[in-house]
């Protein structure tokens, strides 16, 4: 993907971003909902699901805007070395844990199953935490293949 530094680009990818986030966290949202209390039906499964991919493509929209301000680019992500892998864990990591605690212990907006592996000391959730994680680095490569993609079929 030829990236220019122009804000049409910037506003594509950062569009792009949020959906490719929604739909691969929607993924991880649904495989890991029988891991939280009061998910019976398929109704609620999606509902819930969907909303929690909503704040999911909003934390790496955050991630993004963490990269830009740390790199001074935009398109900071296209380098991939230790330091910007870092960086996305890193960010992942010190959103996830706050948000995960706050929502079960504080705020009561979800709580967990018996089968919900849970970090000691924090007992919090270990698939919450492991999606921010492991994704990240995946939606960025995916929203980059995915504009590469659209760009290669643009007359």
């Amino acid at each position: 993907m030829n990236i220019s530094s122009n804000r049409f680009e910037w506003l594509r990818f950062f569009l792009a971003l949020f959906i490719v986030s929604v739909a691969v966290n929607y993924v991880w949202e649904t495989a890991q909902a029988l891991l939280f209390v009061g998910m019976v039906s398929i109704k609620t499964i999606w509902w819930h699901c969907f909303v929690a991919s909503l704040g999911d493509g909003i934390i790496l929209w955050i991630i993004h805007l963490i990269g830009w301000a740390t790199y001074g680019q935009w398109n900071w992500f296209l380098r991939t070395d230790y330091g910007r892998i870092a960086l996305m864990l890193g960010a992942g990591l010190a959103m996830a844990i706050p948000i995960e605690w706050l929502a079960v212990h504080r705020l009561h907006r979800w709580a967990y199953t018996d089968h919900m592996p849970l970090i000691p000391v924090l007992d919090i959730g270990l698939t919450p935490i492991l999606q921010m994680l492991i994704l990240p680095p995946l939606i960025f490569l995916l929203t980059h293949k995915f504009l590469s993609l659209h760009e290669e079929d643009s007359p």
